[in-house]
C-alpha cells in the first residue's frame, strides 16, 4: 500500500498554517488508490474536520499533533447518534461512515481543542444568549423534520448544544485504533456506533476532569470489540457501553455484544467501566479483566430506568483493583438523570406494570476485586420492585472503606431519591438470586451488608 505524506500535499507543521485542504487531498488520493496510509510526520498541524475513507490508515508519527480548529462554523450538520438518539449534530472532528478496513495508528496526538465548545455549553446552560454557529437554526430544523417522521421521544433540540465527538466511526467494519493519544474533545472523546470487528489497543484518552460530557470511549451498538492496554483520564465515564435510548433504541434494536476489555487503567471520571444508561437495544456478553481504577466516582457501573427497556445480561468482571473510588460497584435500575420528575412512573417506589420499557438486568458475575479507601458505599445494587436485578454473584471481593471521620461521602448512584452514604457497606435492594462468596467489607460506619427485598441471598464470610 502506498504512503501519502500530508506535507507532500502542502501541509506545514508550524501550528499556524491551515492544513485542511492538504489533508483532504491526501485522503482523496488514498481513496482513489483503493487504500493506503495517510502519514502525519512530526509537527503541529492545524485542521478542520477530517472524513476518512475505506482502506485508510491514518498514521501519526511520534511528535505529530493534529489540532482541530475551534471555529464552530467549520463543522456543518451531519447525521449522527447523539446521546442515544439518531439525529443531526455538528460534524465529528474525525468522521467515517459505512467504511471497511479503517485504522488510526501511531504515537502522535489528536487534539480536539474543546475549550471553546465547553465554554459555550456552559453559557447556554446558564441561560445566556450565545451565537454558537450559523448552523444552529439549520440543526434545529433538520431534527424537527426528522422527528416528525420517526417514532421516538421528541428531544428539545432548541435547548441542546449538539457538540461533536472528537472521533466518530459510524457503521464501519474492521476498525483498528492503536497507540495514539486522543484529547480535549468537544463532547464524547471517541464514539463508535454500529461498528463490527473493532480493536482498540494501547490508546491514551484524556479530557480535563471538568469537561462537560467528556466521556472517554463510548461503544454504542457495536459487536465483536476488544479494548486492551489503554489508559483513560477523563471528565465523565471512562469506558462506556451503550445501545440507543428508549423507544427509538428498542426499535433500531442493535445491541452491543461480544466485548472484551483488559489491561486498562482508569483515572478520575464518573465511572470506570459503565453500561448505560442508553441501553435500550441490549448489552450482552461482556468481559472486563485485569483493570485498575484510580479515583473514579464509581468503579463498575450499570445504570438504567423505567423508560429504557432493553436487557443487560451475561456480564463478567474479574481481577480489578480500585483505590479512592466513591462506590466500587453500582448497579441501578432507578437512574434518575434525564427523566421527567413529574412522571410518577419514573419515581414511584411501588411496583408498576411490566411493559416493553421495563429494563432487565441479569447475570452479573464480579470476582477477584480489591477496593481500598472507598468513600461512600462498598456496593450499591438497586433494582425495580416489578423487575428485580437477577442473578448477581460477588466472589472473592474485598472492600475497605475510608476510615476518615470527616469524609462526607456522596451518592453511591443517582437513584430516584437522594441517598447519601459515607464509609458504609454493601446495599442491596430489589435483587433476586444474590450470591456472596468470600466477600469482606470493612466499613467506617453501619453494617457490612444491608439487604432489602432480596431473595436467595448467601453470605459465606
Amino acid at each position: 500500500m502506498s504512503i501519502y505524506d500530508i506535507t507532500a500535499f502542502g501541509a506545514v507543521g508550524d501550528g499556524r498554517t491551515d492544513c485542511s485542504e492538504a489533508i483532504r487531498a491526501a485522503v482523496e488520493r488514498c481513496r482513489s488508490a483503493g487504500g493506503g496510509t495517510v502519514y502525519v510526520p512530526a509537527g503541529t498541524y492545524e485542521t478542520g474536520p477530517i472524513e476518512l475513507v475505506s482502506g485508510i490508515t491514518l498514521y501519526l508519527e511520534t511528535g505529530a499533533v493534529l489540532r482541530f480548529t475551534d471555529r464552530f462554523d467549520a463543522y456543518p450538520p451531519t447525521f449522527t447518534r447523539w446521546s442515544g438518539y439518531e439525529c443531526y449534530g455538528y460534524r465529528p472532528l474525525i468522521y467515517g461512515r459505512n467504511l471497511e478496513r479503517v485504522a488510526i495508528k501511531g504515537e502522535g496526538v489528536i487534539d480536539g481543542r474543546g475549550q471553546a465548545w465547553w465554554e459555550a455549553y456552559g453559557r447556554l446552560k446558564r441561560g445566556e444568549t450565545v451565537e454558537v454557529s450559523p448552523y444552529r437554526e439549520q440543526l434545529i430544523a433538520l431534527n424537527e423534520a426528522l422527528y416528525t417522521t420517526v417514532d421516538s421521544t421528541f428531544v428539545e433540540w432548541e435547548t441542546q448544544f449538539l457538540r461533536p465527538p472528537l472521533l466518530q466511526l459510524f457503521d464501519c467494519r474492521y476498525v483498528t485504533i492503536e497507540g495514539v493519544t486522543l484529547q480535549h474533545s468537544p463532547f464524547w472523546n471517541t464514539h463508535l456506533v454500529y461498528c463490527d470487528e473493532v480493536k482498540v489497543r494501547g490508546v491514551t484518552i484524556r479530557n480535563p476532569h471538568d469537561t462537560p460530557n467528556g466521556d472517554g470511549l463510548d461503544i454504542d451498538s457495536c459487536t465483536n470489540v476488544t479494548v486492551s492496554d489503554c489508559q483513560f483520564d477523563v471528565g465523565d465515564d471512562c469506558l462506556c457501553l451503550k445501545s440507543g435510548i428508549n423507544e427509538q433504541g428498542r426499535r433500531i434494536a442493535r445491541p452491543t455484544e461480544n466485548v472484551a476489555v483488559t489491561n486498562c487503567i482508569m483515572r478520575r471520571g464518573h465511572g470506570g467501566i459503565v453500561l448505560g444508561s442508553e441501553m435500550s437495544g441490549d448489552i450482552r456478553r461482556v468481559t472486563v479483566s485485569n483493570c485498575i481504577f484510580l479515583g473514579t466516582d464509581r468503579g463498575i457501573r450499570v445504570k438504567t430506568n423505567r423508560a429504557r427497556g432493553g436487557v443487560v445480561e451475561d456480564i463478567m468482571i474479574s481481577n480489578i483493583y480500585m483505590r479512592d473510588v466513591l462506590c466500587p460497584i453500582a448497579v441501578n435500575s432507578f437512574y434518575r438523570y434525564g427523566v421527567d420528575p413529574n412522571d410518577p412512573s419514573m419515581t414511584t417506589p411501588e411496583a408498576i406494570a411490566v411493559t416493553e420499557s421495563t429494563p432487565v438486568v441479569r447475570g452479573l458475575v464480579i470476582s477477584d476485586v480489591t477496593a481500598r479507601n472507598a468513600r461512600a458505599a462498598a456496593a450499591f445494587v438497586y433494582g425495580l420492585p416489578e423487575m428485580p436485578i437477577e442473578d448477581v454473584a460477588l466472589r472473592n471481593v474485598t472492600v475497605e472503606m475510608t476510615q476518615d471521620p470527616e469524609e462526607q461521602g456522596g451518592e453511591p448512584d443517582m437513584v430516584k431519591e437522594e441517598l447519601v452514604m459515607a464509609g458504609e457497606g454493601m446495599y442491596f435492594k430489589h435483587v433476586r438470586g444474590l450470591e456472596l462468596y468470600r466477600v469482606k467489607v470493612k466499613t467506617r460506619q453501619g453494617p457490612a451488608i444491608r439487604l432489602e427485598q432480596v431473595e436467595e441471598s448467601r453470605d459465606e464470610e
